[in-house]
């Protein structure tokens, strides 16, 4: 920092604690018209910012308005950066970081391939059933499980399903949302 301090929201310096990077999930409000996902991507790749997942749906049909979830990484700093800079875009309605900005719900889809015989066969689905995973498609080699939930709960059932047979994964991404009875 170079002797230099700077203040966060509660006027406390900020330390070196202040520098790591952080996960961060941000729910983005935006205008349902072609080209706005483009801007908000473009915002983050021309500045060199990772998108760890992006999810994207309509949300208010009335008012033509659309919802992203994004989830990146970043020191406080960039992340007051990056909300900054999405504020300004002009389809842009609300910005909020979902990961301090209150208490909210995270949750994310997968479905898992997993080809397996035998013992290995019985142990995926039992463990399937541990993290209640639903098979939604079984042939005599192969299962495919569905499962919702945390993104720490779908990694570690993937980290399970790897050394059983797992060949295939396709994420959804975050999906998060505020608790309580306010809006975004």
């Amino acid at each position: 920092m170079g002797g230099e301090w700077a203040a966060n929201k509660m006027n406390r310096p900020v330390t070196q604690l202040d520098q790591t990077e952080q996960r961060h999930t941000l729910a983005v409000l935006v205008d349902n018209e072609a080209g706005v996902l483009a801007r908000v991507i473009g915002l983050f790749s021309g500045r060199g910012y990772n998108i760890e997942s992006l999810t994207v749906a309509e949300v208010d049909a009335a008012v033509n308005r659309s919802r992203i979830s994004i989830v990146t990484s970043g020191t406080p700093q960039v992340i007051a950066q990056i909300k900054a800079q999405l504020e300004r875009l002009i389809p842009v309605h609300a910005v909020a970081d979902l990961t301090v900005e209150g208490p909210s719900v995270e949750r994310e889809m997968a479905l898992v391939k997993v080809n397996a015989i035998g013992d290995k066969r019985v142990e995926s689905l039992r463990i399937a059933d541990i993290f209640r995973a639903r098979v939604v498609d079984a042939t005599s080699e192969s299962f495919v499980f569905e499962m919702t939930g945390a993104t720490d709960k779908i990694n570690a059932f993937l980290d399970l399903m790897v050394p059983l047979g797992m060949v295939d994964v396709s994420r959804t991404g975050v999906a998060a949302i505020t608790r309580g009875p306010n809006p975004m």
